[in-house]
């Protein structure tokens, strides 16, 4: 199978193709895939090489003059690296753009630290405005590629990453897809996390939501699972444990509620590995899931 960083290149080579207003923004990363569209169109095909900060300043350019630029490099260097860039040259000056970064919290660990980023849905949750998809499959990464460059002129990040469900599901970028339904809590699966979620709830009596789009928060799904399937609600988040846990707390205000955030934990690990082992080490495969998310909810096995 293909990985959605496959289908990224492709997927906006076509869109520039179709579409007179949309720019593509490079520093160095990912050039060779639009090869093809730069001689095709080198006045819309911008490698800026090694200046992320200048990456994000020449989007919002470009947004200005109207323009529909798609950013991408990897997770690290997109959002963390220049986010004052990211906060002033987009968000104050109520420029759009799409963002779409690769290597998401562990997908190389060979890279280092440098080379990971389970922190960047929480810092851009510091801004307002910014629509989030997290796809778990590379289908439902080109919908939401799409999804994305038509989005207008709103200011979009998209989080590819090299893990992925088996199947991909039909996604409109906006609300949850309900996977399961029981009477015992509600867990919320985060794109690549669906698999294990299902692995790791199978037989037990709790509804599984899953969520692609987190930005904006699904509330009113969340809000619907929780009047059969009480207000017991886990989230697994492929990125920083805890990211969504305020969305939760947001649509559940006016009603008791409990919440465990689950996903990648703030302490470091300094050994390379691989991104299985860095799953297993935050928790996050289907046993490890299975006995914290049992344990919360109390939910037993179905009958």
């Amino acid at each position: 199978m293909d990985t959605m960083r496959d289908r990224f290149a492709p997927v906006v080579s076509r869109l520039l193709d179709e579409d007179p207003r949309v720019a593509v923004v490079l520093a160095e990363i990912g050039t060779d895939g639009f090869a093809g569209a730069l001689r095709r169109h080198p006045d819309r095909v911008i490698n800026v090489g090694i200046r992320e900060q200048l990456l994000i300043g020449a989007a919002a350019g470009l947004a200005l003059t109207g323009l529909r630029p798609v950013v991408h490099t990897f997770a690290s260097f997109l959002v963390e690296r220049p986010f004052e860039q990211v906060k002033l040259d987009l968000g104050h000056q109520d420029a759009g753009a799409v963002l779409v970064s690769a290597a998401a919290s562990f997908d190389w660990p060979a890279g280092g630290y440098t080379h990971m980023a389970p922190g960047d849905v929480a810092l851009l949750d510091t801004l307002d405005g910014w629509t989030v998809h997290v796809p778990g499959h590379p289908d439902e990464a080109e919908t939401l590629l799409r999804h994305a460059v038509a989005a207008g002129d709103d200011k979009v990040y998209v989080r590819l990453s090299a893990q992925a469900n088996r199947q991909g599901l039909a996604v409109d970028g906006a609300r949850f897809r309900t996977a399961h339904e029981g009477r015992s809590g509600v867990v919320v699966a985060v794109g690549p996390v669906l698999d294990a979620v299902l692995a790791a709830t199978e037989g037990l009596d709790v509804t599984v939501l899953y969520a692609t789009t987190v930005r904006p928060f699904d509330g009113a799904a969340l809000r619907r699972a929780t009047e059969a399937a009480g207000t017991d609600v886990v989230l697994v988040e492929p990125y920083l444990a805890g990211t969504s846990t305020r969305a939760v707390s947001e649509a559940l205000a006016d009603v008791p509620h409990r919440v465990l955030g689950l996903g990648v934990g703030r302490r470091e690990l300094r050994r390379y590995g691989t991104p299985e082992e860095h799953v297993a080490a935050h928790g996050l495969d289907a046993p490890s899931l299975r006995e914290r998310i049992a344990a919360f909810t109390g939910a037993g096995v179905r009958g």
